[in-house]
Formats: structure tokens, C-alpha cells, sequence
């Protein structure tokens, strides 16, 4: 599974630096490793700490005012989150839980200022990557305020594609709908219009993407 929309990921950080040095970087990492279940971080959680998910997936999820579970995202291998400020990365009031065993790193705030000074460049890759984030996170509001379910369904399948290609593996319909703010039932009654229009192909949390433009026009509606 690759990253998720909103989030930093080595990728995005250490592209510009060599081999050495990447290592010498994620060294600065304190290795963790979480099991199934296991709350990573909880939001009552003072501690500033980034992550860094080596291996395995982590759910992030809020608890409403009943007490019933929300799945905000999914985070694959390569994944940044955590709560810093120091980078614009918080938990918003979130839980990290590991859905299956995870190796994680961690980074505290000494550790990343001592990072950021020796390593201008990752610093400069934060940036770009927070303003990304504040960029999307903005147009998903926008959709989810003024969009009919559709249209928002279909924007989220053509950003996720720009992510991680025309085959989008690893979502549950329960997690798309979190996302776009609707109910699952409603969500997997859209993909099947989706599909039965040519637009998809629908697998077990798996979408391949048959027709762009398709989805273009549905989106701007």
C-alpha cells in the first residue's frame, strides 16, 4: 500500500538525498514495533513524536460523542504522521491504532531540530509537503461543503489515482466514505453506478480506474 493523501512520506523527503545519507537519516529514527490492536498514539497524547511506519498498516480513527469508531485514514509503509508542530503534523484529536503487527521509527522534537539544521534540504521538503497537505485538505472541505455525493467520490478516486496509479488498492467502502463525509451504504451505492457506467472496475478493496474523463465530468458537477 502506498501512502495517503495528506501525509508526508519519505518519498517526499529524502528524494534529494543519496543513499549514505538516507540511512544515516531514517538511523535517526528509535526503532518501535506495535501489535495487532495495539493503540499507537491516543489523543489525550501530550508528547510531541513523529512516525515513521517501516512495516504494516495503521488506522487513524475519532470517537464520536456515542462512543461509535470513525476510520479517518489508512497508512501504508513509508508513512509520516504523528503529532509535531514543529512541521505542521498533528493528530487532531485522532487515534493511531495498529490494524496488523507494525515497525515503526520515532523521532522527537530535539531530534528532528537537530535534523532540520544539518539537513536544510528535508526541511525544505517539510514545506512543500505541509503546503500540499493544507492544499488538499482544503479542496476535500470545499467538495465535501458544496459537492453532491457523486461528485465528491469521484474527485477522491481521481486525486487518489494521481497518488498511486489507475489501480487503488487497500481502501475499504467504509473508508471512502469517511473521507468524503457519507455513509457506506451510500458510498458503495455510488460505486456501483460507477461501475455499471464503464467508469471503474470494482475488486476486493481494490478500484481500477477505466475512464478518466468519465470521472472528470461527474467530479465538476
Amino acid at each position: 500500500m502506498k501512502k495517503r493523501i495528506g501525509y508526508l512520506s519519505v518519498e517526499d523527503i529524502f528524494r534529494d538525498l543519496g543513499p549514505q545519507e538516507r540511512e544515516e537519516v531514517e538511523r535517526s529514527f528509535s526503532k518501535t514495533t506495535f501489535r495487532r490492536g495495539e493503540v499507537i498514539y491516543p489523543p489525550e497524547e501530550e508528547k510531541e513524536v513523529l512516525f515513521l511506519l517501516r512495516g504494516g498498516m495503521v488506522q487513524l480513527y475519532r470517537l464520536t460523542r456515542e462512543g461509535e469508531k470513525r476510520v479517518v485514514d489508512t497508512l501504508g509503509p513509508g508513512t509520516i504522521f504523528g503529532e509535531m508542530p514543529l512541521i505542521g503534523q498533528g493528530m487532531y484529536g485522532t487515534f493511531a491504532q495498529a490494524v496488523e503487527d507494525c515497525a515503526l521509527g520515532t523521532m522527537e522534537r530535539p531530534a528532528l531540530e537537530r535534523l532540520l539544521l544539518l539537513r536544510p534540504a528535508i526541511a525544505l521538503r517539510i514545506l512543500e509537503g505541509v503546503g500540499k497537505r493544507l492544499a488538499e485538505a482544503e479542496s476535500l472541505l470545499e467538495d465535501i461543503t458544496f459537492k453532491s455525493v457523486p461528485a465528491r467520490l469521484a474527485s477522491l478516486l481521481l486525486r487518489l489515482m494521481k497518488e498511486e496509479g489507475p489501480i487503488i488498492a487497500g481502501y475499504t467502502h467504509q473508508a471512502l466514505a469517511d473521507t468524503i463525509g457519507t455513509y457506506r451504504e451510500t458510498t458503495t451505492s455510488t460505486l456501483g453506478l460507477f461501475k455499471r457506467r464503464g467508469l471503474i472496475r470494482i475488486g476486493r478493496k481494490r478500484l481500477q480506474i477505466l475512464d478518466v474523463q468519465g470521472l472528470k465530468e461527474i467530479a465538476e458537477k
